[in-house]
């Protein structure tokens, strides 16, 4: 899939160039930065996570997760019903003990997702969570998931984690390790529930895709 992609981005820079100066690096270069802005939204989610993992060699496990929430929400539209599109902000929150610390901070730090300022928001109770459009629920919550999941299930919030089994108790995004690469699961039918779209992009390189409730695929 990356290969793919890569294999797309590069003739899409090179199509940029004028045909004269292709050879001259700094236009190529000035396109495929262009070019990869437009692959982001098109086809090459894999592609971006790859792409900070390069620019960052010994990123740490939640350096890349802070990455890939960010970049979910590139790939999800939020019905124009939910509170969170009535705000002005794109807030981005964190339900109990945080384990991104400053990382979550540097990473979203002066980003715009939907036209709207990314906020950070540190929750203790899941009813604050109506205006989040994401919501990285701790692990240390486990014991209390099926009771957060029921506070904002009519919030239309995507629920993302990396306890064990989330996306089969319920949650939308769950992180699962793959030996060292960050990975993920979807449990699209929550999605859906909650009045979420996916994009088609974001679920072709989902590690996996529950499609129903009854399902396990």
């Amino acid at each position: 899939m990356e290969q793919v992609s890569k294999s797309r981005f590069m003739r899409r820079a090179n199509n940029k160039c004028p045909r004269s100066d292709r050879v001259q690096p700094l236009c190529c270069e000035q396109a495929m930065t262009r070019s990869l802005r437009c692959v982001l939204g098109a086809i090459a989610f894999a592609l971006c996570c790859s792409i900070v993992l390069a620019q960052q060699p010994k990123a740490s496990e939640y350096q890349v997760k802070a990455a890939y929430l960010l970049n979910f929400g590139k790939f999800v539209k939020w019905p124009s019903t939910s509170a969170s599109e009535k705000s002005d902000s794109f807030a981005a929150c964190v339900l109990g003990a945080d384990p991104f610390g400053a990382t979550l901070d540097a990473t979203l730090a002066g980003e715009t997702l939907d036209n709207k300022p990314v906020v950070i928001r540190r929750l203790s109770k899941p009813q604050d969570a109506a205006g989040c459009r994401i919501l990285f629920i701790s692990s240390a919550e486990e014991k209390r998931l099926k009771e957060i999941l029921t506070a904002i299930d009519q919030a239309s919030v995507l629920t993302v984690s990396d306890m064990p089994g989330f996306s089969k108790r319920g949650g939308m995004i769950e992180f699962v390790l793959e030996g060292s690469r960050v990975r993920f699961e979807i449990n699209l039918a929550s999605a859906e529930n909650a009045k979420l779209s996916l994009s088609s992009e974001l679920l072709k390189v989902a590690a996996s895709v529950r499609r129903s409730t009854g399902s396990g695929d």
